[in-house]
């Protein structure tokens, strides 16, 4: 059986934006992500626990502020959580090893999934590839 991720550990390595987005479900104003227009090849990774969760050949420019994707590398890594918060109905996006808050998915993305995972910069560590 594997052993959950204590809270300590993962808030180890996270900046105060990060928890606060990671950790109590914020978000990164629009815009404003480091990785918004990141356009070069290879993996976004979870910022806490360093799971792949998306791949750049999956990001497109949703014009909505905040880095997109149609689809995550590995669905064993993530996972998609009903959020009723702010008087909305949402699909919250989590990292699922270490139930990190990531964004939000919507089905009015312009690719063949028609999905588009809106995710904050913040939770995201680029790996180039080599």
């Amino acid at each position: 059986m594997k052993k959950e991720m204590d809270e300590q550990e993962i808030r180890k390595n996270l900046t105060p934006t990060q928890i606060r987005i990671m950790r109590q479900k914020g978000t990164e104003m629009p815009f404003t992500g480091a990785l918004l227009h990141n356009k070069e090849k290879g993996v976004y990774r979870c910022a806490a626990c360093n799971a792949i969760l998306f791949d750049s050949d999956a990001k497109f420019d949703s014009g909505t502020g905040w880095p997109s994707f149609e689809k995550p590398a590995n669905l064993k890594n993530v996972e998609l959580v009903e959020d009723d918060s702010l008087f909305m109905k949402r699909i919250e996006v989590r990292c699922k090893k270490c139930k990190s808050h990531l964004g939000h998915v919507f089905d009015d993305g312009p690719t063949d999934t028609g999905q588009r995972y809106c995710i904050n910069s913040a939770c995201l560590n680029f790996k180039k590839k080599e």
